[in-house]
């Protein structure tokens, strides 16, 4: 990815509050464009577009009862585009549900607050940083 290409960031929240708070906060960076789904169905029938990241609600039962959970989310996401990072967010401040998250491969597990966007913010350029130095690796691996 390039610094002058905008990264594509996926946010799946059923809380429509959070959900426009969150996308406001990314807005205010010229540098991501910010697509927007109250359900995990939504975004996985987008999931073609190869988002370059997906900030995803563990819950997702407000909308409808029989909508897809987060984890369940997740698995489809990791099922159909493995590389795609996913970071879960959840109001439970609770070490079971992290853990829970990242055995299904969740990149990392952040609790909803005030502060939720900075980490996110933080996990998406360590990703990112982290995917320019294994091409670099790679590269000069290839090179020997």
């Amino acid at each position: 990815m390039t610094s002058q290409t905008r990264q594509s960031i996926f946010l799946v929240d059923d809380d429509a509050v959070f959900l426009r708070l969150l996308a406001a906060e990314f807005l205010a960076f010229p540098e991501f464009r910010v697509t927007t789904f109250s359900t995990g169905e939504l975004c996985l029938q987008q999931l073609h577009l190869n988002p370059d990241f997906i900030v995803l609600d563990y819950h997702l039962d407000g909308i409808t009862p029989d909508s897809i959970n987060g984890i369940d989310t997740l698995d489809k996401i990791k099922a159909i585009s493995p590389g795609t990072p996913v970071v879960m967010l959840s109001s439970q401040d609770s070490i079971d549900v992290a853990v829970r998250c990242m055995h299904h491969k969740a990149f990392d597990y952040v609790v909803k607050s005030e502060t939720a966007f900075l980490r996110i913010h933080k996990n998406i350029k360590a990703f990112f940083q982290y995917e320019k130095m294994e091409k670099e690796l790679n590269w000069y691996m290839s090179k020997m």
